[in-house]
């Protein structure tokens, strides 16, 4: 064969190996990622990151022109997240320049791509609702340059191909199991998604304190380096490419911890769930933010954290009250205690991880617009305010081009003793879509008596009933008959195993490709 010939059909076979990772040289970029040239997408992306900026500085302008103590939690709320938008927008830019770099990535560029600018989507959204009960002079002065910025990223967003994961290790076998690992070794439980390294895993296996070696010891009573979290979290490095292992010994800490976007790869280690306990009680009524509300918030990616209750105490009369919220990606909580009434879990953006963790709470206590897989956890719903309609989740999909969504999986869906006394008092349903393109499936779990037999909610009448997805499959106990469900176009009693798949972590949130490391359990398709 002529060398012209040979090297045509090499390159012709690399591009066919290559391509469904999306993940070499710029030519492959633009060829299997991208709908359009790589210098248009990468203009886009500096005149938006522009934009962010000049929008960044009118909404700087109002900081301290009020004297609201609402208004000015979410002015400051808007600057933090056009703040992440800014940075999302720049992770973009700098993978679509250099397609092999590594350092926040999967292996996956456009799956990366999609969740960063899912992200940075709905960041405007959330300093928009921000508003909600101050000022309105300023939400309508602000409104038509967040818009603007979310139109930009729209824009880019839709730029993007969605590239199929099927990489060895991501795993597209029939039988879910996630490709890599055999179906024995998922059951034993020993196996972890590859994101979590070896050091990580023998970490979050350990018992108690045996054989964590901490970098720094939070202790209440004075035993440790530091004896506010926050303290840790201030001395440890910033963009850390190595984990950083803060031990918190038992104790209730009362403090609201705020993890910044600089703060890369930091894992909190606690004694157990109900003995290492992070509380507050910040709320909606008492002028907060619902973003704002956490008591413990996360931005930095690769956010690890294991035996640690997470709580907010204001109770349901003070509605919006969030416990955890987390703008982390590739993040995981594990054998963690996330505890509220209305808004418990705020699973803001970006990729997250939950692993036998008990959630509780009444009103959409589970939302947000994160990718997100809940796996062998307790998540149950309690008694709130009289005449109240209890909603597990909320999900945030605003666009359909957002690669985001929850799938809850292996996990005992049920409520609270008090709940259960007066179920009939307080109905209970699987959720309700806050967005248009709100995106929730339950797989393969038990569902109590709690459970309304119609299933899921409206939100507001006919909104969002014709393009949200909702779906169900092979789940079991009293409440999973599917007789009576919603007969909603968008919703989806689903048989088909390879649809049921696409929800898996190995599918869903490529956590074949960034779980290992952290050591944390995990089945990567639909186990056996």
């Amino acid at each position: 064969m002529a060398p012209s010939r040979l090297s045509t059909l090499l390159l012709l076979v690399l591009m066919i190996l290559w391509a469904p990772f999306c993940s070499s040289g710029s030519d492959f970029l633009e060829l299997e990622c991208l709908k359009v040239p790589t210098s248009e997408f990468t203009s886009s992306l500096k005149n938006t990151i522009d934009v962010v900026r000049q929008v960044t500085s009118i909404v700087a302008k109002f900081a301290n022109a009020f004297g609201d103590f609402r208004l000015s939690n979410a002015i400051s709320d808007c600057l933090d997240l056009l703040d992440l938008s800014s940075e999302e927008l720049s992770w973009t830019l700098s993978a679509s320049q250099n397609p092999n770099g590594k350092d926040n990535s999967t292996g996956n560029l456009s799956a990366d791509l999609r969740t960063w600018l899912s992200a940075a989507l709905i960041n405007q959204d959330t300093c928009m609702e921000g508003f909600e009960g101050s000022n309105s002079i300023v939400k309508n002065l602000v409104a038509g340059s967040l818009d603007q910025v979310t139109s930009l990223v729209h824009d880019i967003l839709t730029m993007v191909r969605q590239v199929p994961n099927t990489n060895s290790k991501g795993g597209r076998s029939g039988g879910g199991n996630g490709g890599g690992h055999s179906v024995r070794k998922l059951k034993s439980n020993k196996h972890f998604p590859y994101w979590v390294g070896l050091n990580d895993r023998k970490l979050l296996q350990a018992n108690g304190n045996v054989g964590v070696s901490a970098d720094a010891v939070v202790a209440a009573d004075g035993t440790g380096n530091f004896t506010r979290i926050m303290d840790a979290i201030s001395a440890a490095p910033e963009y850390s490419t190595r984990r950083y292992v803060i031990y918190i010994k038992k104790g209730l800490y009362r403090e609201y911890v705020e993890i910044s976007k600089k703060k890369w790869n930091l894992m909190m280690i606690g004694e157990g769930m109900d003995v290492t306990v992070i509380s507050g009680n910040r709320s909606f009524i008492d002028g907060w933010t619902t973003y704002h509300s956490a008591t413990f918030a996360v931005k930095g990616q690769g956010f690890v954290a294991r035996d640690i209750t997470f709580e907010n105490t204001a109770g349901p009369q003070k509605h919006q009250a969030v416990a955890f919220r987390s703008d982390s990606d590739l993040s995981v909580l594990f054998r963690c205690a996330i505890r509220g009434y209305q808004d418990t879990l705020y699973a803001h953006s970006m990729r997250q991880f939950y692993r036998e963790c008990q959630i509780t709470g009444t009103v959409d206590f589970i939302f947000g617009d994160g990718t997100v897989v809940f796996q062998n956890c307790q998540i149950l719903a309690r008694k709130g305010l009289p005449n109240q309609k209890n909603t597990i989740t909320a999900q945030g999909r605003k666009d359909p081009s957002e690669p985001t969504g929850f799938s809850i999986q292996f996990s005992n869906i049920s409520a609270e003793p008090d709940l259960l006394a007066s179920v009939n008092s307080t109905p209970t349903y699987l959720g309700r879509p806050w967005k248009l393109y709100s995106r929730t499936v339950f797989m393969q779990s038990y569902m109590g008596s709690a459970i309304r037999p119609e299933g899921w909610l409206e939100w507001n009448g006919n909104f969002a009933l014709d393009t949200l997805f909702y779906g169900e499959y092979t789940n079991y106990g009293p409440g999973s008959g599917l007789s009576s469900r919603a007969k909603w176009p968008g919703y989806h009693a689903m048989n088909d195993s390879s649809q049921a798949n696409n929800f898996t972590v190995a599918q869903f949130i490529l956590g074949n490709s960034w779980l290992p490391p952290t050591g944390v359990k995990y089945t990567a398709g639909l186990g056996v």
